[in-house]
């Protein structure tokens, strides 16, 4: 196996994590919950190509495919592959996870155009939730939990009580930078409160490796570096650019995608300014700032 070959991890009996290294832009984890006789799938992937990887490795664990597809998130990383399980699996997603889904529609053919995308239809879910569901495949139960507006304003986390299993989509990052662009500062903190209350001990990161609750330690402790960062560049006069340019990382200098700190900024920046959270930012304006924090080099997609 190489570095860049996705692979699973069977953290349970019957519970799969599909991992794509390194968990860059665009290579998300997926996975998924069988009781032998049913299959919950927990995202897909951003390409057909990744997505049809992702079928197969379902199919080679010896399980059926799934009936049922959760989205954590409308992004297109975990919901483009969506149309290659449709219309044999429902799609769920939160009802803001269907909204934002289907006004973003292929717009990561639009940041990324030199990547091999396939054939995407977008599919959005089939069927929405306000606040939670429950699902039961044979004794496994599965809560799927919106934590208010976080990574987006359509998150959802997947925990699995009995095994101490979470997959929390984009609110962990494990090994790399969190992204708040189209959520919020305050409400990512939040949802790292309601993820320490599920307990559980296996935390698989919407990207990166199989984690455990370390990974919430770290993560809030950039985010308020991120919070206090803001209120001393506002302060001070300083665009999100310039108080990027200005900081010392430290010890989050090593996370991949370490230019998101100024997109990161610019939604700390706004709720500063008292702009609800989740409202909408100049997402050009965000591209921008991260390319110049990237060396002048456009962000590429991996997958």
């Amino acid at each position: 196996m190489t570095a860049e070959e996705p692979y699973l991890v069977q953290p349970a009996n019957g519970v799969y994590a599909y991992v794509q290294p390194d968990g860059g832009w665009c290579l998300n984890n997926a996975g998924f919950v069988s009781d032998g006789g049913r299959t919950l799938l927990i995202d897909t992937a951003a390409t057909e190509r990744r997505a049809l990887a992702l079928r197969e490795a379902v199919v080679a664990a010896g399980v059926p495919l799934p009936r049922t597809v959760v989205n954590t998130h409308h992004h297109g990383d975990h919901t483009y592959g969506n149309a290659v399980f449709a219309p044999e699996a429902l799609i769920l997603g939160h009802d803001n996870a269907r909204t934002e889904q289907i006004a973003a529609g292929h717009q990561l053919e639009l940041i990324w155009p030199a990547t091999d995308f396939g054939s995407v239809e977008i599919t959005a879910p089939d069927l929405t939730y306000n606040d939670r569901m429950t699902f039961h495949l044979g004794e496994t139960e599965v809560r799927v939990i919106h934590p208010g507006v976080a990574h987006t304003t359509g998150d959802s986390i997947v925990f699995l009580p009995r095994q101490g299993i979470v997959f929390t989509g984009d609110l962990v990052f494990a090994e790399g930078t969190p992204f708040l662009a189209m959520g919020s500062l305050a409400g990512s903190l939040r949802a790292l409160e309601l993820l320490r209350s599920l307990g559980a001990e296996t935390v698989v990161p919407g990207h990166g490796p199989l984690t455990d609750p370390s990974a919430y330690e770290a993560t809030e402790r950039y985010l308020r570096y991120v919070a206090e960062l803001a209120r001393e560049g506002r302060a001070k006069g300083l665009s999100p650019l310039e108080a990027a340019r200005a900081a010392d990382l430290g010890e989050f200098a090593a996370w991949r995608e370490s230019e998101r700190l100024v997109a990161n900024l610019h939604r700390a920046y706004a709720e500063l300014a008292g702009e609800p959270e989740g409202a909408p930012l100049n997402i050009l304006a965000v591209l921008q700032d991260m390319t110049v924090m990237n060396g002048g080099t456009p962000i590429l997609c991996h997958a």
